[in-house]
Parts: C-alpha cells; structure tokens; sequence
C-alpha cells in the first residue's frame, strides 16, 4: 500500500471518530469576525414585503411568513448561494457558493426576525488540506453546510464528497481539516444528483454522532430519494418518497429534533416550485421510509426562485425561524433572494 494511500486512510479514520466525539456536542453559537481576511463585498438589497405575489397573507400553514431580502451582489461569485448557517440568533451567517467560496455578512432584523438589511459581507475561496483552492482541484461543486460541534461539514455534490472544516472561520485562510471516507455508493451517485442536502444530528437524538444527507434526486423518475446516516459505525440507508418531481436541496433540524427537508422543482409545465416537508425525528432511522407533513408549498406566483438552502434559529424570544436561500446559478434571468418565516406550534 502506498504512503499516501495510507494516510488518506488515517485521516478519514480519525475524521470519523472526530465525528462520533464532536458531532453531537452543541456547536458554537457566536459567529464573532468570520472571514476577517476575505474579500469584502459591495451588496444592496430590495424588500420582499408578502410571500405571496399580489396578496397580503402572512400566514401559511403552520409558518409566517416575516419578510424577505432580495440580495444585489457587485461580484458574480456571490451567486451560487447553496448552502446556509444562521448564527447570533440570526444576526449572522455563514453561507457557501456552488462554485467553491465561503460569504459571510451581518443580518439587521427586527426583533420577530424579519431581515431589514444586509452588510459586512465578505468572501473567501474553500480551501483544500495543502491550501489550494477546491476550484483548482475541481472539487468545488459545494452544496450544502452542517455545523456540529466537530467542526464546520460541507457536501459537494459533484465529487459526492463530504469535507470537514475548522470552526469557526475566523479569517477565511482555514485549511479542509480532511475528507470523510464514504460508502460506494454514495461516490457512484450520479454527478449532477448526488449529495445536495446535509444536517447534523442533535445530540438528544438517538442518531447522535451522525451527518444525515440526502441526494437530490432518484435514480428514476417517480423513484424515492435517497437519504443517508452517516456515522463512525459505517453507513445507513432510508428513502423519502419523492412526490410531484420535487428534488431535494436541503435539510435542517428543528429545535424539538425533528427533521426538515427543502425541496425543489423546475419543468416548463410547473416552472419553479419550492416545497418543506418535516419529518418526526425518531422516523429518521435505517430502513425507513417517510412521508412527512407538508409545510410549505408554492410555485411562481410566489416570492422565489431556485431555493436550495435552509437554516434554522431561535429568536430572543425562542421563537423558531426558518431563513431559506435561493441559489441564482449566476443568472441574470433569476434572483437571489432570503426569506425568514416563523414555525408556530
């Protein structure tokens, strides 16, 4: 075997016991200076007053709907916007482009939750164990974030690779601490369906100590997704049924351990679709197959666009709040956009 070999191995040992001795541990909740030696960004941003195009309702289901943000970037690579940590109760965040860059900024808010402004952003390119950019070595295709108190992991659906990083990200120059070692077929996922949504157990949850990821789509159309326990011990399968061609993009814990799954959809016969399932945290298991209760769904006659990232905090007053993203692919033709909703009981 050689040297290199070797150690690869090592390390994505150790990278899995880091996994069963952090991952359930709270993870840290202030974000203090992120990326303080990043680029900073020019942004201006637009109000999104209603969620619903032309009408007043806040109200849908079980969330309310606070307000939104369009986000205007000076620099391209700040679209791609694909995965999304809220910190400081929602003040701040942390959030990863497809094309391989952290952004980071401040959230100014009303005391509900509803975003007025964003400012202080600043972006700095993902970097690999020897400091390369994951650009350079087309590992970049970055999708997903999960925060646990092992560190910062991040999906990238290309590669099907999950990649651990040191937290906080205090300057942004933070070097990938190591690769996790995954199963076959998750590497044999297709590359444009592969890992696209990833959470971080909660440690009351008897899945502690494990990442949860689900791959965008099936295999085939009307096929279940996914969805994968990932964990020291190996690696567990459960499927979630795939309904109406809605993908998986991604996934988050709620404060009470259940589990949510962002979902979206474009055709030229529905366009763009956005869709939240919640799932019951104990039905989270090997072998299942779930469900869930629809929470959210809507179509272009609504304020979205490719929504593929989702965070969840608590408010001062513990309410719980959802921030969705949208990712613009860099198009002029679509938007970024954040919107923050209350979950009622």
């Amino acid at each position: 075997m050689a040297g290199g070999r070797f150690r690869h191995i090592l390390r994505s040992a150790a990278i899995l016991a880091g996994i069963a001795a952090g991952l359930a541990a709270p993870a840290a909740g202030i974000a203090g200076e992120l990326l303080s030696q990043g680029q900073p960004v020019s942004l201006r941003t637009k109000a999104i007053e209603t969620f619903r195009i032309g009408h007043e309702d806040r109200r849908f289901g079980k969330l309310t709907f606070l307000g939104g943000l369009e986000l205007l970037a000076s620099d391209p690579e700040i679209g791609g916007l694909s995965g999304l940590v809220t910190l400081e109760g929602g003040e701040a965040f942390l959030a990863a482009t497809d094309h391989g860059h952290w952004v980071s900024g401040r959230i100014a808010q009303t005391p509900e939750g509803a975003p007025l402004e964003v400012s202080d952003v600043r972006m700095a390119p993902l970097l690999g164990a020897d400091g390369r950019t994951l650009k350079a070595r087309w590992g970049h295709d970055t999708e997903a974030l999960a925060l646990a108190g092992s560190g910062l992991y991040v999906t990238a659906e290309t590669k099907n690779a999950i990649y651990r990083y040191p937290w906080p990200l205090a300057t942004g120059q933070e070097h990938m601490l190591g690769e996790l070692a995954l199963a076959q077929d998750i590497r044999a996922l297709p590359r444009n369906t592969g890992l696209e949504a990833l959470a971080a157990a909660p440690d009351d949850s008897p899945l502690a100590g494990n990442l949860i990821a689900v791959a965008e789509s099936s295999a085939g159309e009307g096929l279940d997704l996914q969805g994968y326990i990932i964990g020291p011990e190996g690696t567990e399968r459960f499927k979630i049924r795939r309904q109406d061609g809605f993908d998986a993009t991604d996934a988050a814990y709620l404060p009470d351990g259940d589990l949510l799954l962002l979902e979206r959809r474009f055709n030229l016969v529905d366009l763009i679709g956005l869709r939240l399932r919640r799932f019951p945290g104990q039905a989270v298991k090997p072998g299942a197959l779930l469900e869930g209760e629809l929470l959210l769904e809507a179509d272009f006659g609504y304020q979205i666009d490719n929504m593929e990232a989702l965070a969840v905090h608590r408010n001062e007053g513990g309410d719980t709040i959802l921030t969705l993203l949208s990712d613009d692919n860099r198009s002029f033709l679509q938007r970024t956009v954040l919107l923050r909703f209350r979950l009622d009981p």
